[in-house]
Protein backbone atom coordinates (compact mmCIF):
# COMPACT_ATOMS: atom_id res chain seq x y z
CA UNK A 1 0.00 0.00 0.00
CA UNK A 2 1.37 3.21 -1.07
CA UNK A 3 1.72 5.85 2.17
CA UNK A 4 3.39 9.14 1.97
CA UNK A 5 3.28 11.73 4.83
CA UNK A 6 0.94 15.48 4.17
CA UNK A 7 1.58 18.18 5.55
CA UNK A 8 0.78 17.38 8.97
CA UNK A 9 2.66 14.34 9.10
CA UNK A 10 0.50 11.84 9.26
CA UNK A 11 0.59 8.49 6.75
CA UNK A 12 -1.40 8.82 3.69
CA UNK A 13 -2.43 5.92 1.74
CA UNK A 14 -4.16 6.60 -1.80
CA UNK A 15 -7.27 5.47 -2.43
CA UNK A 16 -9.20 4.21 -6.04
CA UNK A 17 -12.67 3.03 -6.94
CA UNK A 18 -12.99 1.16 -9.79
CA UNK A 19 -16.39 1.38 -12.31
CA UNK A 20 -17.30 -1.64 -14.66
CA UNK A 21 -15.01 -3.36 -12.72
CA UNK A 22 -15.58 -7.01 -14.18
CA UNK A 23 -13.38 -9.92 -12.47
CA UNK A 24 -11.79 -7.13 -11.05
CA UNK A 25 -8.45 -7.30 -13.23
CA UNK A 26 -8.29 -3.66 -13.13
CA UNK A 27 -8.55 -3.65 -9.42
CA UNK A 28 -5.72 -5.91 -9.08
CA UNK A 29 -3.06 -3.42 -11.39
CA UNK A 30 -4.27 -0.55 -9.09
CA UNK A 31 -3.22 -2.49 -5.76
CA UNK A 32 -0.26 -4.19 -7.20
CA UNK A 33 0.75 -0.64 -8.64
CA UNK A 34 0.24 0.53 -4.62
CA UNK A 35 -3.31 2.05 -4.50
CA UNK A 36 -5.96 1.20 -1.88
CA UNK A 37 -9.23 -0.18 -3.57
CA UNK A 38 -12.40 1.16 -1.85
CA UNK A 39 -15.00 -0.01 -3.72
CA UNK A 40 -16.21 -1.00 -7.36
CA UNK A 41 -19.23 -1.59 -9.04
CA UNK A 42 -20.61 -4.01 -11.87
CA UNK A 43 -23.99 -6.17 -12.69
CA UNK A 44 -22.56 -9.07 -14.41
CA UNK A 45 -22.84 -11.51 -12.08
CA UNK A 46 -20.44 -14.26 -12.12
CA UNK A 47 -17.80 -11.62 -13.03
CA UNK A 48 -18.80 -9.97 -9.41
CA UNK A 49 -18.70 -13.56 -8.11
CA UNK A 50 -14.84 -13.83 -9.39
CA UNK A 51 -14.37 -10.08 -8.17
CA UNK A 52 -15.56 -10.98 -4.57
CA UNK A 53 -13.08 -14.59 -4.40
CA UNK A 54 -10.13 -12.22 -5.23
CA UNK A 55 -10.69 -8.80 -3.46
CA UNK A 56 -13.29 -9.54 -0.35
CA UNK A 57 -11.91 -6.66 1.56
CA UNK A 58 -13.51 -4.37 -1.19
CA UNK A 59 -16.84 -3.14 -0.93
CA UNK A 60 -18.51 -4.24 -4.18
CA UNK A 61 -21.91 -3.04 -5.29
CA UNK A 62 -23.41 -5.59 -7.72
CA UNK A 63 -25.98 -3.58 -9.52
CA UNK A 64 -27.14 -1.40 -12.73
CA UNK A 65 -24.53 1.38 -12.27
CA UNK A 66 -27.86 3.71 -13.80
CA UNK A 67 -29.06 2.83 -10.28
CA UNK A 68 -25.78 3.43 -8.15
CA UNK A 69 -25.99 6.54 -5.89
CA UNK A 70 -21.92 7.83 -5.76
CA UNK A 71 -22.18 8.24 -2.10
CA UNK A 72 -22.79 4.16 -1.66
CA UNK A 73 -19.57 3.52 -2.45
CA UNK A 74 -17.58 5.94 -0.26
CA UNK A 75 -19.76 4.61 2.56
CA UNK A 76 -17.70 4.70 5.97
CA UNK A 77 -14.94 5.23 3.71
CA UNK A 78 -12.14 8.01 3.60
CA UNK A 79 -13.46 11.64 2.31
CA UNK A 80 -11.14 11.89 -0.61
CA UNK A 81 -10.57 9.97 -3.19
CA UNK A 82 -7.36 9.88 -5.70
CA UNK A 83 -8.50 7.97 -8.28
CA UNK A 84 -11.18 6.72 -10.41
CA UNK A 85 -11.07 3.77 -12.96
CA UNK A 86 -13.50 4.04 -15.59
CA UNK A 87 -13.14 0.58 -18.11
CA UNK A 88 -16.74 1.16 -19.36
CA UNK A 89 -18.02 -1.67 -22.16
CA UNK A 90 -15.72 -1.42 -24.85
CA UNK A 91 -17.96 -3.28 -27.39
CA UNK A 92 -20.50 -0.44 -28.35
CA UNK A 93 -16.75 1.55 -29.88
CA UNK A 94 -15.37 -1.74 -31.07
CA UNK A 95 -14.62 -1.83 -34.94
CA UNK A 96 -16.38 -5.39 -34.31
CA UNK A 97 -19.92 -4.65 -33.29
CA UNK A 98 -21.94 -4.05 -36.54
CA UNK A 99 -24.57 -2.62 -34.45
CA UNK A 100 -22.33 -0.01 -32.74
CA UNK A 101 -24.23 3.18 -33.86
CA UNK A 102 -27.47 2.22 -32.40
CA UNK A 103 -25.32 -0.06 -28.80
CA UNK A 104 -27.15 2.17 -25.61
CA UNK A 105 -24.44 0.89 -23.70
CA UNK A 106 -22.07 4.15 -25.58
CA UNK A 107 -23.51 5.98 -23.45
CA UNK A 108 -22.84 4.17 -19.87
CA UNK A 109 -19.37 5.64 -19.64
CA UNK A 110 -20.92 9.27 -19.62
CA UNK A 111 -22.12 7.61 -15.76
CA UNK A 112 -18.52 8.43 -14.63
CA UNK A 113 -19.44 12.34 -15.02
CA UNK A 114 -21.96 11.82 -12.63
CA UNK A 115 -19.76 10.64 -10.09
CA UNK A 116 -16.60 12.69 -10.72
CA UNK A 117 -18.76 15.26 -9.38
CA UNK A 118 -19.73 14.02 -6.22
CA UNK A 119 -17.11 12.10 -5.39
CA UNK A 120 -14.38 14.45 -7.23
CA UNK A 121 -11.50 12.32 -7.86
CA UNK A 122 -8.48 13.87 -7.73
CA UNK A 123 -7.53 11.57 -11.08
CA UNK A 124 -9.19 10.19 -13.50
CA UNK A 125 -8.26 7.00 -15.39
CA UNK A 126 -10.53 6.02 -18.67
CA UNK A 127 -9.69 2.27 -20.41
CA UNK A 128 -11.55 1.47 -23.18
CA UNK A 129 -10.95 0.19 -27.21
CA UNK A 130 -8.99 2.64 -29.30
CA UNK A 131 -13.17 3.52 -30.89
CA UNK A 132 -14.13 5.44 -28.50
CA UNK A 133 -11.92 8.29 -29.47
CA UNK A 134 -12.54 7.50 -33.57
CA UNK A 135 -14.67 10.32 -35.34
CA UNK A 136 -17.73 8.08 -35.03
CA UNK A 137 -17.98 8.41 -31.44
CA UNK A 138 -17.18 12.48 -31.48
CA UNK A 139 -20.60 12.93 -29.64
CA UNK A 140 -20.33 10.64 -27.03
CA UNK A 141 -16.42 12.25 -26.68
CA UNK A 142 -17.14 15.72 -26.51
CA UNK A 143 -20.34 15.19 -23.71
CA UNK A 144 -17.73 13.30 -21.85
CA UNK A 145 -14.51 15.89 -22.13
CA UNK A 146 -17.67 18.84 -21.76
CA UNK A 147 -18.89 17.44 -18.36
CA UNK A 148 -15.70 16.76 -16.80
CA UNK A 149 -14.35 20.46 -17.87
CA UNK A 150 -17.37 21.94 -16.26
CA UNK A 151 -16.66 20.30 -13.25
CA UNK A 152 -13.15 21.87 -13.57
CA UNK A 153 -11.18 18.67 -15.07
CA UNK A 154 -8.69 19.27 -17.07
CA UNK A 155 -8.36 16.36 -19.70
CA UNK A 156 -5.95 14.89 -21.67
CA UNK A 157 -5.78 13.70 -25.03
CA UNK A 158 -6.91 10.54 -25.67
CA UNK A 159 -3.52 8.36 -26.14
CA UNK A 160 -3.54 4.83 -28.13
CA UNK A 161 -1.24 2.46 -26.74
CA UNK A 162 -0.17 -1.02 -27.09
CA UNK A 163 -0.64 -3.68 -23.68
CA UNK A 164 2.37 -5.18 -25.53
CA UNK A 165 4.57 -2.15 -24.86
CA UNK A 166 3.62 -2.38 -21.17
CA UNK A 167 4.52 -6.11 -20.17
CA UNK A 168 1.90 -7.80 -21.63
CA UNK A 169 2.30 -10.98 -24.13
CA UNK A 170 -0.28 -9.34 -26.44
CA UNK A 171 -0.96 -7.00 -29.03
CA UNK A 172 -3.59 -5.22 -27.92
CA UNK A 173 -4.40 -1.26 -29.30
CA UNK A 174 -6.33 0.59 -26.01
CA UNK A 175 -7.72 4.12 -25.87
CA UNK A 176 -5.57 5.51 -22.87
CA UNK A 177 -7.27 8.91 -21.06
CA UNK A 178 -6.23 10.71 -18.27
CA UNK A 179 -8.84 13.73 -16.22
CA UNK A 180 -7.40 15.42 -13.42
CA UNK A 181 -8.41 17.98 -10.76
CA UNK A 182 -5.15 19.74 -11.29
CA UNK A 183 -2.05 18.28 -13.26
CA UNK A 184 -2.29 15.27 -15.51
CA UNK A 185 0.26 12.93 -15.30
CA UNK A 186 3.13 12.30 -17.70
CA UNK A 187 2.88 8.39 -19.12
CA UNK A 188 6.01 6.45 -18.02
CA UNK A 189 7.92 4.86 -21.17
CA UNK A 190 7.46 1.69 -22.34
CA UNK A 191 8.58 -1.26 -20.02
CA UNK A 192 8.71 -3.50 -22.97
CA UNK A 193 8.91 -1.62 -26.93
CA UNK A 194 9.25 -3.35 -29.36
CA UNK A 195 12.30 -5.95 -29.51
CA UNK A 196 11.74 -6.93 -25.94
CA UNK A 197 8.50 -7.31 -25.48
CA UNK A 198 6.78 -10.67 -23.20
CA UNK A 199 6.35 -13.27 -26.08
CA UNK A 200 3.60 -16.07 -25.75
CA UNK A 201 6.51 -18.48 -25.30
CA UNK A 202 7.59 -16.75 -22.26
CA UNK A 203 4.10 -16.27 -20.79
CA UNK A 204 2.55 -19.95 -21.57
CA UNK A 205 5.72 -21.99 -22.89
CA UNK A 206 6.34 -24.31 -19.12
CA UNK A 207 2.61 -25.22 -19.25
CA UNK A 208 2.45 -29.30 -20.07
CA UNK A 209 1.01 -29.91 -23.43
CA UNK A 210 -2.58 -30.99 -23.97
CA UNK A 211 -4.53 -33.21 -26.53
CA UNK A 212 -8.06 -32.87 -27.17
CA UNK A 213 -10.31 -32.85 -24.66
CA UNK A 214 -7.26 -33.74 -22.02
CA UNK A 215 -7.29 -31.77 -18.62
CA UNK A 216 -4.52 -30.99 -16.39
CA UNK A 217 -4.80 -33.00 -13.04
CA UNK A 218 -2.97 -29.71 -11.35
CA UNK A 219 -4.28 -26.78 -12.73
CA UNK A 220 -8.27 -26.62 -12.93
CA UNK A 221 -8.06 -23.78 -15.78
CA UNK A 222 -5.47 -25.75 -17.98
CA UNK A 223 -8.14 -28.13 -20.02
CA UNK A 224 -8.38 -28.61 -23.83
CA UNK A 225 -11.88 -28.22 -25.34
CA UNK A 226 -13.38 -31.29 -27.09
CA UNK A 227 -12.97 -30.37 -31.03
CA UNK A 228 -14.96 -31.58 -33.67
CA UNK A 229 -13.57 -34.42 -35.69
CA UNK A 230 -13.70 -31.93 -38.74
CA UNK A 231 -12.04 -29.20 -36.71
CA UNK A 232 -9.22 -31.67 -35.33
CA UNK A 233 -8.77 -32.34 -39.14
CA UNK A 234 -8.42 -28.80 -39.67
CA UNK A 235 -6.14 -28.02 -37.22
CA UNK A 236 -4.02 -30.56 -38.38
CA UNK A 237 -3.12 -29.31 -41.73
CA UNK A 238 -2.54 -25.35 -40.05
CA UNK A 239 1.65 -25.08 -39.87
CA UNK A 240 3.19 -25.18 -36.24
CA UNK A 241 4.01 -21.84 -34.72
CA UNK A 242 1.89 -18.91 -36.66
CA UNK A 243 -0.13 -21.11 -39.59
CA UNK A 244 -3.37 -19.96 -40.55
CA UNK A 245 -6.39 -21.25 -42.46
CA UNK A 246 -5.05 -20.29 -45.62
CA UNK A 247 -3.05 -23.53 -45.89
CA UNK A 248 -6.09 -25.95 -45.65
CA UNK A 249 -6.86 -28.04 -48.46
CA UNK A 250 -10.03 -27.20 -50.56
CA UNK A 251 -11.55 -29.95 -49.20
CA UNK A 252 -11.07 -28.49 -45.55
CA UNK A 253 -12.55 -24.93 -46.17
CA UNK A 254 -15.23 -23.18 -44.38
CA UNK A 255 -17.62 -22.34 -47.33
CA UNK A 256 -17.78 -19.31 -45.58
CA UNK A 257 -14.03 -18.85 -46.32
CA UNK A 258 -13.98 -19.77 -49.97
CA UNK A 259 -11.84 -17.59 -52.25
CA UNK A 260 -12.03 -14.93 -49.04
CA UNK A 261 -9.61 -13.17 -47.63
CA UNK A 262 -11.50 -11.73 -45.06
CA UNK A 263 -11.16 -12.83 -41.24
CA UNK A 264 -7.76 -14.39 -42.09
CA UNK A 265 -6.83 -15.02 -38.27
CA UNK A 266 -9.93 -17.70 -37.88
CA UNK A 267 -8.56 -21.11 -37.38
CA UNK A 268 -4.93 -19.16 -37.02
CA UNK A 269 -2.04 -20.73 -34.38
CA UNK A 270 -0.66 -18.39 -32.19
CA UNK A 271 3.21 -17.88 -32.92
CA UNK A 272 5.59 -18.95 -29.91
CA UNK A 273 7.87 -15.96 -30.66
CA UNK A 274 5.76 -13.06 -30.71
CA UNK A 275 3.09 -11.64 -28.49
CA UNK A 276 -0.56 -12.81 -28.85
CA UNK A 277 -3.57 -11.70 -30.86
CA UNK A 278 -6.19 -9.40 -29.03
CA UNK A 279 -7.80 -11.47 -26.79
CA UNK A 280 -11.56 -11.43 -26.72
CA UNK A 281 -14.75 -12.78 -25.00
CA UNK A 282 -14.13 -15.95 -27.71
CA UNK A 283 -10.42 -16.33 -26.60
CA UNK A 284 -10.74 -19.94 -26.51
CA UNK A 285 -12.35 -21.14 -29.24
CA UNK A 286 -10.42 -21.28 -32.46
CA UNK A 287 -13.40 -20.09 -34.96
CA UNK A 288 -13.20 -17.12 -33.14
CA UNK A 289 -9.59 -15.90 -33.80
CA UNK A 290 -5.70 -16.55 -33.87
CA UNK A 291 -6.24 -18.74 -30.61
CA UNK A 292 -4.90 -22.03 -31.63
CA UNK A 293 -2.14 -23.08 -29.19
CA UNK A 294 1.21 -22.85 -31.40
CA UNK A 295 2.01 -26.71 -31.27
CA UNK A 296 -0.90 -28.63 -29.97
CA UNK A 297 -3.99 -29.36 -32.28
CA UNK A 298 -6.64 -27.24 -29.68
CA UNK A 299 -7.57 -23.92 -28.53
CA UNK A 300 -5.57 -22.59 -26.26
CA UNK A 301 -7.12 -23.30 -22.35
CA UNK A 302 -8.60 -20.55 -19.84
CA UNK A 303 -5.04 -20.87 -17.95
CA UNK A 304 -2.98 -19.85 -20.90
CA UNK A 305 -5.87 -17.24 -22.00
CA UNK A 306 -5.16 -15.80 -18.22
CA UNK A 307 -1.63 -16.10 -18.69
CA UNK A 308 -2.09 -13.86 -21.73
CA UNK A 309 -4.01 -11.14 -19.84
CA UNK A 310 -1.55 -11.38 -17.21
CA UNK A 311 -3.30 -12.20 -14.65
CA UNK A 312 -1.62 -14.25 -11.70
CA UNK A 313 -1.84 -18.35 -10.99
CA UNK A 314 -3.11 -17.07 -7.52
CA UNK A 315 -6.20 -15.79 -9.13
CA UNK A 316 -9.22 -17.53 -8.78
CA UNK A 317 -12.55 -17.40 -11.80
CA UNK A 318 -15.77 -18.17 -10.96
CA UNK A 319 -18.27 -19.74 -13.61
CA UNK A 320 -18.83 -22.35 -16.42
CA UNK A 321 -15.74 -22.43 -18.94
CA UNK A 322 -17.90 -19.40 -21.26
CA UNK A 323 -18.18 -16.98 -18.36
CA UNK A 324 -14.70 -17.31 -17.72
CA UNK A 325 -13.37 -16.87 -21.10
CA UNK A 326 -16.11 -13.83 -21.32
CA UNK A 327 -14.65 -12.22 -18.17
CA UNK A 328 -10.39 -12.55 -18.66
CA UNK A 329 -11.50 -11.12 -22.79
CA UNK A 330 -13.36 -8.48 -21.42
CA UNK A 331 -10.52 -7.67 -18.88
CA UNK A 332 -7.95 -4.45 -18.97
CA UNK A 333 -4.79 -6.70 -18.61
CA UNK A 334 -3.42 -6.83 -14.87
CA UNK A 335 -0.03 -6.01 -16.00
CA UNK A 336 -1.20 -2.90 -17.95
CA UNK A 337 -3.37 -1.86 -15.51
CA UNK A 338 -0.43 -1.63 -12.93
CA UNK A 339 1.52 0.38 -15.50
CA UNK A 340 -1.23 3.14 -15.75
CA UNK A 341 -1.77 2.62 -12.00
CA UNK A 342 2.27 3.22 -10.98
CA UNK A 343 2.49 6.24 -13.40
CA UNK A 344 -0.51 7.90 -11.74
CA UNK A 345 0.64 7.00 -8.42
CA UNK A 346 4.18 8.45 -9.14
CA UNK A 347 2.42 11.67 -10.15
CA UNK A 348 0.41 11.87 -7.39
CA UNK A 349 3.32 11.36 -4.68
CA UNK A 350 4.93 13.95 -6.37
CA UNK A 351 1.93 16.53 -6.52
CA UNK A 352 1.85 16.11 -2.43
CA UNK A 353 5.07 17.07 -1.76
Amino acid sequence: MAKIKDLTGQSKDFSAIDLFCGCGAASLGMKNAGFTVLAAVDFEPTACATYRDNHPEVLLLEKDICEVRPSELMKNQATHLDLMVVCAPCQPFSSQNKYRQGDERAKLVLQSVRFAKELKPELILFENVPGLASDKNHAIMAKLIGGLKRLGYLVGEPMKLNAADYAVPQRRMRCIMFASRTSLPELSPPSTPKGQRKTVRKAIGDLESLTNGQRSFSDPYHFARNHSDVALKRMRHIPKDGGSRFSLPPELELPCHKGKKAYPDVYGRMSWNDVAPTLTTGCTDITRGRFMHPEDDRAISLREAARLQTFPDTFVFTGKPGHIAQQIGNAFPVDFAYAMGKTILDHLKKSAH
